[in-house]
């Protein structure tokens, strides 16, 4: 499916000459009176390279075709994060680059969307928002004035995420995976 460049957007897999390439950044430029372009930092899927590349706002891009599905996260076995889909079964491995900086948020039974493309997994989307417990942080001070100043705190999933200072060990905060931000106090 062919879309203007203008319309790219960050973790989209387009085709660069004949490659899938993921674009880990873009920005939209208009230098002064010259024509407007889109500049890029793709990823290519299957040999891992990253590079730069400027599009002409004129130009048009081939967007990869991929399948999406529901898997479920087992578990870690030192090299490889293990997933099973959720319709057929089936069980893949995707190794800690594969997965970049999702690796900390996976918990056991975490339900993730899985890209595929031409029967490769090559990406996972975490959920807008999970629910986690704090398993360590520093206490919070009795009669001290609310302050916007923010303190780290630990998941039971070992990720660290600044937490406002009246969130206590054993609360259970909802958190933004794809940001790494405290959203707020699960109910």
């Amino acid at each position: 499916m062919a879309i203007p460049a203008t319309q790219i957007r960050r973790g989209m897999v387009i085709l660069f000459e004949g490659q899938p390439c993921k674009v880990i950044e873009f920005r939209h430029h208009t230098p002064g009176n010259l024509r407007a372009m889109v500049q890029t930092k793709l990823r290519n899927i299957r040999t891992g390279s990253t590079f730069e590349h400027r599009f002409r706002s004129a130009d048009t891009v081939e967007r990869a075709n991929l399948e999406q599905h529901e898997m479920e996260y087992l578990y870690s076995d030192g090299s490889h994060h293990h997933f099973m889909n959720t319709e057929n079964y089936e069980q893949i491995g995707l190794s800690a680059d594969d997965l970049g900086d999702a690796v900390e948020w996976l918990t056991p039974g975490l339900k993730i969307q899985t890209e595929f493309y031409e029967g490769a997994p090559i990406g996972i989307d975490l959920p807008p928002s999970m629910e986690l417990t704090v398993v360590q942080t520093e206490p919070s001070l009795k009669g001290a004035t609310v302050s916007n100043v923010n303190k780290p705190a630990t998941l039971e999933n070992g990720a660290t995420v600044q937490v406002p200072p009246f969130i206590n060990e054993g609360d259970r905060i909802r958190v933004d995976p794809r940001e790494g931000r405290y959203i707020e106090r699960a109910k």
